[in-house]
């Protein structure tokens, strides 16, 4: 085995050529930056069994992807995600029985783990229907931009399903506050798109025709900047949920600390003393 074979770089691959089944997916000629396109317009890109379980090994597999630095998510044809779709998804699962269903629903909330544990900001670009399940995947995401006519709703209620789907309880409160997310997942009402950059679950609003090059171009900026470093405050973010103070100083004077050691950290300065951009390289 050679040295290369023994140390965590040889674990990375390229991600470029991933070619999925159930989606879509784009990368940028220089590799950093995918996008990820949910593409069943003719249904509103309603989520499968199948587009389930392959997103979620698709989001694993990213940490030990060497080239991809950002991610967008998207849906095509002027809407984001009606969610499960009712005749491949909600219809069978009328008929199985505990086991399956506790397999089911483990199987999508393992997706959302996937989303928040991979080490790339993922954007969520939202336009038109972001419902159930779509308005999850939005969730789970690190930034999302939408267009005015994004309508958004955590539907479970309306299918006689609680409001704790894939994490919802948990995540969307921290998003927009507790009151605006029990509303939410009590009544399974829309959130306008000015609800939500108010409430602060969009980070900005674009037209129709700007908003996946809004989103591509924040996804551009952040895998040209200190891409090391954003996967650790990635990280801090999901794991900060559950700690006191003295954790919270403590992790973060650890992941700093990590940080500083870097490469990248070296070449920011030299860079700053010599008046020019530095060129992140994750090192």
């Amino acid at each position: 085995m050679s040295d290369r074979d023994m140390t965590m770089k040889g674990h990375l691959k390229p991600f470029k050529g991933y070619k999925p089944e159930h989606f879509l997916w784009d990368v940028s000629e220089d590799g950093r930056v995918a996008t990820i396109r949910l593409n069943r317009p003719e249904r509103k890109n309603p989520l499968t069994f199948d587009s389930y379980a392959e997103l979620r090994d698709l989001f694993r597999d990213l940490a030990y992807a060497s080239d991809i630095r950002a991610i967008v998510l998207t849906g095509a044809g002027g809407n984001f995600s009606s969610g499960g779709d009712v005749f491949e998804i909600i219809e069978p699962l009328t008929r199985m029985a505990m086991p399956e269903l506790l397999a089911f629903t483990r199987m999508t909330g393992d997706l959302v783990k996937a989303m928040r544990k991979c080490p790339q900001p993922i954007i969520s670009a939202v336009d038109g229907i972001c419902a159930g399940a779509g308005a999850i995947l939005a969730m789970a995401s690190d930034l999302r931009l939408a267009t005015p006519e994004a309508k958004t709703a955590f539907l479970f209620t309306r299918v006689g399903l609680a409001g704790a789907d894939m994490g919802a309880c948990g995540i969307l409160p921290r998003i927009i506050g507790q009151g605006r997310a029990a509303e939410l997942l009590f009544t399974g009402r829309s959130m306008t798109a000015t609800e939500g950059q108010a409430w602060g679950f969009y980070n900005g609003l674009h037209a129709g025709a700007d908003l996946e090059s809004e989103a591509v171009k924040l996804a551009r900026s952040l895998a040209d900047g200190p891409w090391f470093a954003h996967g650790m405050t990635k990280t801090m973010l999901n794991q900060e949920w559950a700690m006191g103070i003295d954790e919270m100083i403590e992790s973060e004077a650890q992941a700093q600390a990590i940080c500083m050691a870097t490469q990248d950290f070296r070449r920011a300065f030299e860079a700053f003393a010599a008046k020019r951009r530095p060129e992140f390289q994750g090192d």
